[in-house]
């Protein structure tokens, strides 16, 4: 094949990105739906503090101005989803707070329990995201281990 290939007039890439961000809204729909989560599975979700339509406590905007993390294992509830956003309350040094996170801001999406993970491009800019703490609301720390089955695309858009 050759690297000189015409740019597509199809955006696959934002297509797929879509799709994944599909499964995310499709699995938080159903633990909506049954109200908890079967098993052991448990979801660290990363997304951009400042994209568009997130609503967070401003300490958690102080304190991850571009980036956090999120578990939702054993202390969440008030789970809504909806077709574009979902919305939940975590608790983060014994402090309630609501979120609400479009799923256009989500840039990670793991199940450890089946070592299942999806990662996004950021929507917003292309800037590299600042180092940040983990978002530490009240759940254990996990990490994940090499040779999960993470799905990346990437598709390198020509500028």
């Amino acid at each position: 094949m050759s690297d000189d290939l015409p740019d597509s007039l199809i955006p696959y890439d934002e297509i797929v990105q879509e799709a994944l961000r599909a499964v995310v809204g499709r699995v938080l729909g159903e633990v909506e739906r049954t109200g908890g989560l079967p098993g052991s599975h448990h979801f660290y979700i990363t997304f951009k503090t400042q994209a568009a339509g997130v609503d967070i406590p401003r300490r958690l905007i102080e304190r991850f101005p571009d980036e956090m993390t999120i578990v939702l294992q054993n202390k969440f509830w008030d789970l809504k989803v909806s077709d574009d956003q979902f919305q939940v309350s975590l608790t983060f040094n014994q402090v309630a707070a609501l979120l609400t996170i479009p799923f256009a801001a989500i840039t990670a999406f793991v199940d450890p329990a089946v070592n299942f993970a999806l990662q996004f491009q950021a929507q917003a800019d292309d800037e590299a995201p600042e180092p940040h703490d983990e978002a530490e609301n009240d759940a254990p720390q996990v990490t994940s281990e090499d040779g999960s089955n993470v799905v990346t695309v990437d598709f390198g858009k020509k500028k």
